[in-house]
């Protein structure tokens, strides 16, 4: 949980609105604040990380629900995997 300056709960809508304004400056895409999780997840995975350690990072109660909702299977793991069939 996030606190304010002064000790009670950030509104959501705040922390929405503070990261569309850090992408605008940055000059990237916007997307969801929520979707930080997907990327993290994705890297992770990419790095080899297990994804029951996925899971624990996350909080999700079942490994199922980080792989199939959080985890992006990106070309570089795919090109990963045909490429140990050699």
């Amino acid at each position: 949980m996030f606190a304010t300056k002064i000790g009670t709960p950030i509104d959501p809508r705040n922390i929405n609105r503070h990261f569309e304004e850090l992408c605008t400056a940055a000059g990237v895409r916007r997307i969801r604040f929520h979707d930080l999780r997907h990327s993290c997840a994705t890297l992770l995975y990419e790095q080899g990380v297990p994804i029951d350690d996925i899971q624990d990072a996350l909080g999700h109660s079942s490994p199922t629900i980080t792989k199939l909702i959080y985890i992006e299977v990106t070309e570089r793991v795919q090109r990963g995997a045909v490429d140990r069939l050699d």
